[in-house]
């Protein structure tokens, strides 16, 4: 909870959801403080008697763990709950049992099941569960035997039952004692009350009636009655604790059989990526010899037959599901930097289709004539990076954040750990990665289709960042740039930091099939237990042979647990897909807001309809699976993310694309311009695993930025970006978009030719 006094704003941080509550009288809003500071103080004494283990979340403990309750209840609990609702029943995971593997891994499936009948952990874990089994079988006889006895002695609850207890055998004391008594003179006078219950009124007795007693005399005390009571309630509280012993068995059982089914998990996903990798390798060999001998008789360059090699490759790519995991993000900003919200007016306007169709025309003509080949495509690119991520338990994250609550994180700095080994302006270039959804739709008539596609392009864009364990990409320096030339793709990226305040990241990418260029200013927001990353920016496509111009907008991402528990990364909103050049048709998705538990958790919606509001085509899916279109069981998969690489939660989590990224190779480092990420000193530190060296270069990075602006506004010197400019489209609103210099200066006369600029590093 932060409270901001001046404003009257209360930010409330609940995991699943953020609160923000305006106030408008001094009076209402001290009210609403202290009785949430009041409620805040309850619940932390409350989790003070009954702690939870909130990291156990991957398996909820029985409820009778969760607080001292008494047995009777969690018995009445027991007796109520229904087969699929026991609490120590794990919630399904988020895709579904049923699924089948990859058709691609029928081959492997023989090994795996040798594998399930030869694996000793899955013996000891079929062990367990009978074990559990037969407690399951205990439990329910001792439930029975307790309702039986409960039905034919009136058995009371467990707290009433140890109170009468108490009160029986001392009254059991003070009756003997009485009875021992042997003044029963003819004029002697006594009163004895007999408890022949709990609710019996108290009998008075005289020794002026002599036949009363005489039957006193022969009257034998109800003591064995009150044994058969004590008796009764001790079978019963002993019924009780075997019960909750056995439940606690139980619940060992299962968290033990849980646990070893997740290790065993990882060995099958071990061997299904080996296989997966043979089965590729004994391919592409078979194809490599089939190819070179082809090419030698035909005369095909060996880097075509690379280039075919490796699309064969990228489509016999199969994905991989498995549980969520965290993730964290930041924005594309420099660190310990105040950001303010003004933005630049712009007096340029331009036609900026005509301008990105030209560039398209240009590049085509470069990629076609083999200007860029032997520059930035490979035979063989980089399988792994060459460090593993450091660790960051060691890190106190609320030390850092506590004083930044619903602050902007551009102006923290973070420690070098917390980064990964790419910014901000390569994670744009991720966005990338299935650019054959867009070729595709270059070659779809299909209006609608299209349409698909380019949704189905724009949810691929998340995928990346469902494996992004606890890491944030480093932010740009102004006027730091990037370059990724994929022939193997078809397509030619570069991307620029445009602006320092407010932090501004701009890129554009061409084909000879399509052009794709954004611009989006991050907004980070930290709560106290979650990050809100708001993307403010259009993102623009245009398929030349169509005319069309298609925009959209980004959705909010968010980091949950940021200072304690498991990690994990959601993304929710709406996305709305328009081609401006026609209002045939329009596409709307749904990033489904849910929690980590939910079953709609990265849950995706949308819907493609016509002008007059007509639906054609249904999507569904996640952003980290896969999205369909069409009904189910019936619906056809449009796109799947690829399998992840070996090894890859050591490893920031990158995809196989994303470890090619900042690959610096001998024959890039003479064509790039030394603005370029990949010669950033702490951040090729970093991959490199040199965390002493990357603090400080980092260090020295930020300081040499500070000094680099304060000399510029002392000097009146803006310094302007070189690759891209401002303009402003039909609706007013500000863009910044491709000067069509890069490739230009990039070809003639060559970056390393040319006077560098300001020394960024």
């Amino acid at each position: 909870m932060s409270i901001k006094k001046r404003a009257r704003r209360i930010d409330l941080d609940t995991e699943e959801h953020i609160y923000h509550l305006k106030v408008k009288s001094q009076e209402i809003f001290d009210a609403w403080v202290s009785k949430l500071r009041h409620h805040r103080l309850y619940r932390q004494n409350e989790i003070v008697r009954s702690p939870r283990d909130a990291t156990m979340r991957t398996f909820p403990p029985p409820a009778a763990m969760d607080s001292p309750q008494p047995a009777a209840s969690v018995v009445h609990e027991a007796k109520q709950a229904k087969p699929s609702s026991l609490p120590w029943q794990p919630v399904a995971p988020s895709n579904s049992s049923n699924s089948s593997l990859p058709a691609s891994y029928s081959n492997g499936q023989s090994k795996v099941v040798a594998w399930l009948q030869e694996s000793e952990e899955m013996d000891k874990c079929a062990e367990e569960l009978a074990r559990c089994q037969s407690n399951l079988t205990e439990l329910s006889r001792l439930l029975q035997s307790l309702e039986i006895l409960q039905r034919t002695q009136s058995a009371p609850n467990f707290t009433d039952m140890q109170i009468n207890c108490v009160e029986l055998s001392k009254k059991e004391k003070r009756l003997n004692r009485r009875w021992r008594t042997k003044s029963v003179g003819k004029d002697a006078k006594f009163q004895l009350q007999v408890p022949l219950s709990a609710s019996m009124s108290p009998v008075r007795l005289h020794s002026s009636n002599p036949n009363l007693c005489a039957e006193l005399v022969d009257f034998q005390p109800p003591v064995s009655r009150l044994t058969d009571s004590v008796e009764c309630a001790s079978d019963y509280i002993k019924l009780q604790e075997e019960f909750c012993t056995i439940a606690q068995k139980v619940h060992s059982l299962l968290k033990s059989a849980f646990n070893t089914v997740a290790i065993e998990k990882e060995k099958i996903k071990q061997i299904l990526s080996d296989q997966e990798q043979s089965d590729q390798s004994a391919q592409i060999n078979s194809l490599r010899k089939s190819l070179s001998q082809a090419g030698e008789q035909m005369g095909i360059p060996l880097t075509q037959q690379a280039s075919n090699e490796s699309r064969l490759s990228m489509s016999e790519s199969v994905s991989e599901f498995f549980d969520a995991q965290e993730v964290l993000l930041s924005a594309s900003s420099s660190e310990n930097e105040g950001s303010d919200d003004e933005s630049y007016v712009s007096d340029v306007s331009d036609n900026i289709s005509e301008d990105n169709a030209s560039v398209t025309d240009n590049v085509s003509r470069q990629m076609a004539n083999g200007d860029f080949a032997g520059s930035a495509f490979r035979n063989g690119r980089r399988t792994c990076l060459p460090a593993p991520c450091p660790d960051t338990s060691n890190i106190n994250l609320w030390n850092i954040l506590r004083n930044n609550i619903g602050k902007d994180l551009s102006k923290v700095s973070m420690p070098v750990e917390l980064n990964e080994p790419l910014n901000t302006l390569q994670r744009m270039c991720e966005e990338m990665e299935y650019s054959e959804l867009l070729d595709k739709a270059a070659e779809t008539e299909d209006p609608f289709e299209r349409m698909v596609l380019v949704a189905a392009f724009a949810v691929s864009g998340y995928s990346s960042t469902y494996y992004r364990a606890g890491s944030k990409p480093f932010n740009p320096l102004l006027g730091e740039t990037y370059e990724c030339i994929r022939e193997d793709k078809g397509f030619c990226f570069f991307s620029e930091q445009v602006s320092h305040h407010p932090p501004i990241s701009a890129c554009h990418c061409e084909s000879k099939n399509f052009t794709f260029w954004q611009d989006v200013r991050w907004k980070n927001k930290f709560w106290g237990k979650s990050m809100e990353i708001l993307p403010v920016g259009t993102v623009n496509l245009m398929i030349p042979r169509f005319g069309d111009n298609y925009e959209w907008n980004k959705v909010t991402t968010c980091v949950h647990n940021i200072l304690s528990g498991r990690r994990w990364i959601e993304h929710y909103g709406e996305i709305t897909i328009r081609n401006t050049k026609s209002s045939a048709c329009l596409c709307k998705l749904t990033f489904v807001k849910g929690n980590y538990w939910s079953s709609n958790v990265n849950e995706v919606q949308g819907f493609v309809m016509d002008q007059e509001g007509k639906v054609i085509h249904r999507l569904f899916g996640k952003w980290h699976e896969g999205l369909y279109c069409g009904v189910p069981p019936s619906a056809k998969c449009i796109w799947r993310p690829g399998s992840m690489p070996t090894d890859y939660e050591l490893y920031y989590g990158f995809t196989r694309f994303a470890i090619e990224l900042n690959e610096l190779c001998p024959e890039l480092k003479d064509v790039l311009p030394r603005t370029d990420a990949r010669f950033r000193p702490d951040q090729r530190h970093l991959e490199e695993g040199n965390l002493e060296m990357a603090s400080t270069e980092k260090q020295r990075i930020e300081d040499m930025q500070r000094a680099r602006r304060k000399w510029n506004e002392e000097n009146i010197i803006k310094q302007e970006p070189r690759f891209f400019k401002k303009v402003v489209d039909a609706n007013h609103r500000e863009r910044w978009v491709s000067n069509n210099m890069y490739w230009e200066l990039r070809k003639n006369p060559g970056f390393i030719n040319m006077e560098s600029t300001a020394n960024l590093w």
